[in-house]
């Protein structure tokens, strides 16, 4: 099927309300349009330059965890909650009452997708993995009644109440074939259809799908990152579209009804490819200033410490690269010592210009690793 003849599908009408039905999409696609064409190679290049440095970055596993904070905090955020990349790497007694729920969702978003990434050496991606990740993703938070797990037995809709919903997705019959449909597309093999826009493709079919009764919109997001990673495309990873998509949530949005309402599946791939290539690029130029700022470290401050501290201090700071706030009771387990040796060595870092105070108390003080934590936010 050429891209311009699609047809996203047909609503069905029910008693009170019409569901939207989306067309399979297990078939042969076929892309003559010179604008996509050209985005997806631009994307496929940055793709290609990001795993590059996601294969030569030392201890790159640790920097992949901040990435998988920064997805959980800003994927959760177009949900609703209000949970900074600051306040994910914080224990939940350092939190106030209200900012604990929203904290634990975010907590939940981290455990899924490192469950998962972890799963894909056992399992293909699938709708199996899918429903593991949902039910980890739902686990003792707000939608834990709904289903967890397993695709939903009822309709559900986005928006104030089912009649005067913005979109009802397909009825609940539905949903266990359109999954099959979307699983065996990613994985056909005689479809001569490239990696990127499979992914863009499923992902709209699966948040038209709408496949649980809560958490569509994340894992929906997550399984961008997921997909590309089962296939090599990244030997990492290290792509995570949800910032992307929170910046510009309003023509996410309106590109995904514009499929539903007008067939316009070209214009949902340009906005898709288009975000691919920023956000690799993006990745990228942070893992650039991660190397420089890790060298400065090595070059500035670590040779500071004695020749008895310095295996403490370069524990703490392969430590900071996973977690980048501590308090002292942390360090004090992380590095099986005092009190006043953590204390010491903390200060240092603080006088070194490494950590920051963040609270301003006396008491229960929390330290930052600043300059790193910082390339997160403006990524």
């Amino acid at each position: 099927m050429d891209l311009l003849a699609y047809k996203a599908g047909q609503y069905e009408k029910r008693l009170e309300y019409r569901s939207f039905l989306p067309a399979p999409i297990n078939h042969q696609w076929i892309i003559s349009d010179p604008e996509v064409i050209e985005l997806l190679g631009r994307a496929d290049r940055a793709l290609g330059e990001l795993n590059a440095f996601a294969q030569l970055v030392p201890d790159i596993d640790f920097f992949i965890g901040m990435y998988v904070a920064k997805e959980a905090t800003q994927s959760s955020r177009i949900e609703g909650t209000q949970t900074n990349i600051d306040d994910a790497f914080k224990e939940i007694e350092d939190l106030s009452p209200e900012e604990r729920d929203d904290w634990t969702e975010v907590q939940n978003y981290i455990a899924a997708i490192n469950y998962a990434i972890t799963s894909l050496e056992r399992l293909p991606f699938s709708n199996r993995l899918l429903k593991e990740t949902h039910a980890i993703l739902m686990r003792g938070v707000r939608g834990e009644t709904k289903q967890p797990g397993e695709f939903r037995s009822s309709q559900n809709w986005i928006g104030v109440s089912l009649k005067n919903a913005a979109f009802v997705p397909p009825h609940h019959e539905h949903v266990p074939e359109l999954m099959s449909d979307m699983e065996r597309f990613l994985h056909d093999d005689s479809l001569l259809v490239p990696p990127l826009i499979r992914i863009a493709i499923a992902h709209y079919q699966f948040e038209t799908i709408h496949p649980f009764l809560d958490g569509n919109g994340r894992l929906g997001r997550l399984m961008i990152s997921l997909y590309l990673a089962s296939t090599g495309l990244l030997g990492k990873p290290a792509l995570y579209l949800s910032d992307y998509f929170e910046r510009n949530k309003t023509a996410y949005v309106d590109s995904l009804m514009a499929v539903r309402d007008g067939n316009h599946m070209r214009d949902w791939l340009i906005f898709f490819l288009f975000g691919v290539e920023e956000t690799a690029r993006a990745s990228a130029n942070v893992f650039r200033k991660i190397l420089t700022l890790k060298e400065r470290i090595q070059r500035e401050a670590l040779p500071r410490f004695s020749h008895r501290r310095q295996q403490n201090a370069q524990q703490l700071i392969r430590y900071l690269y996973r977690r980048p706030l501590v308090d002292v009771k942390a360090v004090t387990t992380l590095l099986n010592t005092t009190t006043n040796t953590a204390t010491s060595l903390i200060t240092d870092f603080v006088n070194l210009g490494v950590l920051v105070e963040v609270t301003g108390q006396r008491r229960n003080r929390l330290f930052m690793f600043e300059n790193y934590l910082g390339l997160f936010r403006k990524t």
